[in-house]
């Protein structure tokens, strides 16, 4: 009789140690699933753009604070100032919407053809025209990204991604170009 009862109390312990690291783990260990960025890490880019706007020899563009729709982070932000006539000063700041698409607006005051093909990874010019607000932009197609594009005397800026064109237009509607 005395080996019925060892195999139930080890039953039985077994049990309560089940029950106990189901409780730790249901309610002592945080399961936040809200960054669904699988280690994306993002930026504040608010100096950088005070930096840049101090620096480019035209308006830098940036979201206003407040204009994204929710879960858009920023995950990249550069400024570079010329380093060839070609080349000019370039802009860059990087977002991932809501659902993890890429979304980039790229400026420079270099040629303007060599650009867009560099930071719309060789997108072509479409026919289509998109009026956001009060401007015109040029959407671009290609394999890997699509774009809005809109050329200005001294700068062209180019918001780009793998986002639909709806989320570029949200990124292009969002933005506020100024010199600092």
């Amino acid at each position: 009789m005395r080996g019925k009862e060892t195999v139930r109390d080890m039953v039985l312990s077994l049990t309560v140690i089940g029950v106990v690291a189901a409780a730790i783990y249901v309610f002592g260990i945080p399961h936040d699933d809200s960054d669904k960025g699988k280690g994306v890490q993002t930026v504040d880019y608010r100096v950088e753009v005070d930096t840049a706007r101090r620096a480019a020899p035209y308006p830098v563009a940036a979201p206003e604070k407040g204009s994204l729709p929710k879960g858009w982070r920023a995950t990249s932000v550069t400024y570079q100032p010329e380093t060839t006539a070609d080349k000019g000063a370039a802009w860059h700041l990087g977002f991932l919407d809501q659902n993890e698409e890429y979304i980039a607006i790229e400026q420079s005051d270099g040629r303007a053809v060599p650009f867009i093909e560099d930071v719309t990874q060789q997108a072509r010019e479409t026919k289509a025209k998109q009026k956001i607000g009060d401007q015109e932009w040029v959407r671009y197609e290609g394999d890997k990204y699509d774009a809005l594009v809109r050329r200005e005397p001294g700068v062209t800026t180019v918001v780009t991604g793998t986002a639909s064109y709806g989320q570029l237009a949200k990124m292009a509607a969002a933005l506020k170009a100024e010199k600092g």
